[in-house]
């Protein structure tokens, strides 16, 4: 099993950055790895995925302005958010799946999650 722990939420105005970090209790190599979050009143939906190779594939919400990233040595995964809007409100989460196909498919089920950070964007 792995454990997630995120780190790095808060409160920024409209238009901040903010950078998350997610520390996992295991290697990243054979699994699949993404942030996701869930906005107050709203099912919890894909933010980005990334691959073991570092290809990424972010939600048409978040492109251009989130990047996902992983560090393989430290085994922690990052999401910068910039240009950070009030609809990013929201708790993320990071989440892993064992390796089975693409690692940028957004339909796939996770398998283990850390227990969230809030982002609060206020305008």
């Amino acid at each position: 099993q792995v454990q997630l722990v995120e780190s790095g939420g808060g409160s920024v105005q409209a238009g901040g950055s903010l950078r998350l970090s997610c520390v996992a209790s295991t290697t990243y190599s054979t699994y699949c790895m993404g942030w996701f979050r869930q906005p107050p009143g709203r099912e919890r939906e894909a933010v980005a995925l990334i691959d073991s190779g570092g290809r990424t594939r972010p939600a048409d919400s978040v492109k251009g302005r989130f990047t996902i990233s992983q560090d393989n040595a430290k085994n922690t995964l990052h999401l910068q958010m910039n240009s950070l809007k009030p609809e990013d409100t929201a708790i993320y989460y990071c989440a892993a799946r064992t390796w089975v196909g693409s690692c940028l498919d957004f339909s796939r089920r996770y398998d283990y999650w850390g227990q969230g950070t809030q982002v609060t964007v206020s305008s």
